[in-house]
């Protein structure tokens, strides 16, 4: 009878292993989908940040000559360069665990 208990409590625990593992793999599924898809997006703002367009826009920011209204968290000067960090960080952390990175 004891045997029975443990091979229960065992599959129980592994049931829940298996629960939790394959609800991770989706979860992280659906953000490396995202992450690819946002390649070209992370791209055109490298290529923006730091230049000229970039930084006449900053500058015309700083003028208050743009909109009050619009949206500018794109010429802050950290907005992008964390987001360029962040993404450094996660290749790095990908390719360290052995998944492909897209560059």
């Amino acid at each position: 009878m004891n045997d029975d208990r443990q091979q229960i409590a065992r599959i129980r625990k592994m049931e829940r292993r298996l629960n939790t593992a394959t609800a991770a793999v989706k979860r992280l599924t659906a953000a490396l989908d995202k992450w690819e898809a946002a390649q070209d997006a992370i791209a055109a703002l490298d290529e923006y940040y730091g230049s000229d367009l970039w930084r006449q826009d900053f500058a015309d920011d700083e003028a208050g000559l743009l909109p009050a209204e619009l949206k500018r968290g794109v010429l802050s000067e950290d907005g992008i360069w964390n987001l360029l960090t962040d993404c450094k960080e996660l290749k790095d952390r990908l390719a360290a665990s052995g998944a492909p990175t897209t560059d």
